[in-house]
């Protein structure tokens, strides 16, 4: 089965599953396809993630996020007067970081998958003959040569050159000293499931799994779908544990990130004693939870595959805003990402996100920036229960979990959960985002009275889910009606 964004690129996935390929394969198949195919979002010009669980219950997480280049500096997108240049960070070639996606995908390949690379990317390259020949000769040179074409040949020259001569900083050791991170996944366990997610330079995993442990003693089930006591006690939740993932968390190669802490279920017990149960806690009285701090995507996509065997992979990659800094390097024919703005360009000042982020995601030459990508693998008792991720900023985080929620709590299929209206708080602003339809006027009346400022948006979010039905082991795939050109198929 087969989850993504579009779909031509589910089909170049299960092409490669029908031809005896891996989840490991596809996932590598579907990557280079959205590139072609879904270009404000699947990219080679970006970064990301991706989690693999295997059918004999090993796992591994590749962090191919994008970095910051080696001649960036913490105040280069501040003016004279220490004031943040916005667009600086958003538009332009100062905007890209070191792109990480083609190296993510080679070492997928190398480790774990059965194919050759031009089998892989042949899918691709066919759609990019039809829609963009520039991207299908440089697709052609990656499967030739590999990651040496986009990190040491022809396709770092070129984007090194229009750089410069745009004022960009990216040069050719910021791609040939490029590498691919394999950290550990972040565990944490509700209600019978096991979850598997992403690790610090992700902030997605354990944001995830603090909510879940907060949530953890409530009678969700019983309650029913987005009730008012759900509502009320997920917003708390999600209140404070972005105002943690806002203060602690960054790249673990330049800050010690107290994951262990942020888990401990007395830590959990600390943040749930503070809830009222008839009032909202204004953010500006929610403060991050362990202390003082030490010194120290919108368009992004998500594809969850499972194979015949049973191995699973969960991918989110992003160019960060849609179609990234919005630049192009020659006749690459591809976009390049903004990433820069994911860093703390000024602590206390929101990013395109609202997120007021901290120190420890400050700009250094070759960090990667905090993400909140959640792709997420779940278990039963050892088995494969479920795959799901999605795009869309902060909002990644709690469309995981109410996708999770849906499925695991309420019973519900892949695709109504994926479909099923969301809810989201990020501390700041201090607001609860629902789409049409979270919940009925009673309950937004009742919201309202216990202090909550509601915001309606109209839609956010394009989860892709594959579900395994614990009775019977059918796969079940759901792909997000947000996006009407997505796609969940299997055989």
């Amino acid at each position: 089965m087969v989850a993504t964004a579009h779909h031509d690129a589910t089909q170049a996935g299960v092409s490669i599953l029908r031809a005896g390929g891996n989840a490991v394969d596809a996932a590598i198949a579907v990557a280079y396809a959205l590139a072609v195919v879904d270009p404000c979002c699947g990219n080679i010009g970006g970064g990301g993630f991706m989690l693999i669980r295997l059918r004999d219950g090993r796992e591994r997480f590749l962090d191919f996020r994008e970095t910051a280049p080696l001649r960036a500096t913490p105040a280069m997108f501040l003016d004279r007067y220490g004031n943040v240049r916005t667009q600086a960070s958003r538009k332009g070639w100062l905007a890209v970081g070191v792109p990480g996606t083609v190296a993510g995908m080679e070492t997928a390949r190398r480790e774990f998958a059965t194919m050759s690379r031009p089998r892989l990317m042949a899918p691709a390259i066919a759609l990019a003959d039809q829609f963009n020949p520039q991207l299908a000769r440089t697709l052609s040179l990656i499967a030739n040569d590999g990651s040496d074409a986009f990190y040491r040949g022809p396709i770092a020259l070129a984007i090194v050159r229009a750089s410069n001569a745009h004022g960009g900083i990216l040069a050719l050791r910021d791609f040939s000293e490029y590498r691919v991170e394999e950290p550990q996944p972040i565990h944490c366990t509700f209600g019978g499931y096991d979850l598997i997610s992403a690790p610090p330079p992700s902030s997605g995993g354990v944001t995830l799994c603090e909510i879940l442990n907060i949530l953890a003693p409530y009678p969700l089930q019983a309650w029913g779908w987005h009730d008012l006591r759900f509502l009320h006690y997920a917003t708390e939740a999600e209140r404070r544990a972005f105002a943690d993932r806002n203060a602690y968390l960054g790249d673990p190669d330049f800050v010690s990130n107290p994951v262990t802490q942020l888990l401990a279920p007395s830590y959990a017990a600390k943040l749930r004693s503070e809830f009222l149960p008839d009032r909202a806690t204004p953010s500006s009285e929610v403060r991050p939870g362990l202390g003082a701090v030490a010194k120290e995507g919108e368009d992004t996509t998500h594809y969850s595959i499972v194979d015949r065997w049973g191995n699973a992979v969960a991918v989110t990659y992003t160019l960060n805003d849609s179609f990234g800094a919005g630049v192009v390097a020659g006749e690459t024919g591809f976009l390049l990402n903004d990433e820069m703005d994911d860093f703390t360009s000024k602590p206390g000042v929101a990013n395109m996100y609202g997120l007021v982020q901290g120190e420890r995601n400050a700009i250094e030459p070759g960090k990667r920036p905090l993400s909140s990508m959640t792709p997420t693998i779940v278990t039963q008792r050892g088995m494969l229960r479920m795959v799901t991720g999605s795009p869309g900023g902060p909002r990644i985080v709690t469309t995981t979990l109410e996708t999770l929620l849906d499925v695991l709590e309420y019973g519900m299929s892949a695709q109504t959960a994926v479909d099923a209206p969301r809810t989201h708080m990020q501390w700041l602003p201090d607001e609860l985002e629902y789409e049409p339809g979270a919940f009925n006027v009673e309950t937004a009346r009742a919201l309202q009275q216990m202090g909550y400022a509601l915001n309606e948006v109209p839609k956010w979010g394009s989860a892709q889910a594959v579900v395994v039905n614990p009775q019977t082991g059918l796969l079940e795939g759901g792909s997000d009606r947000r996006t009407p050109a997505g796609s969940a198929a299997g055989y």
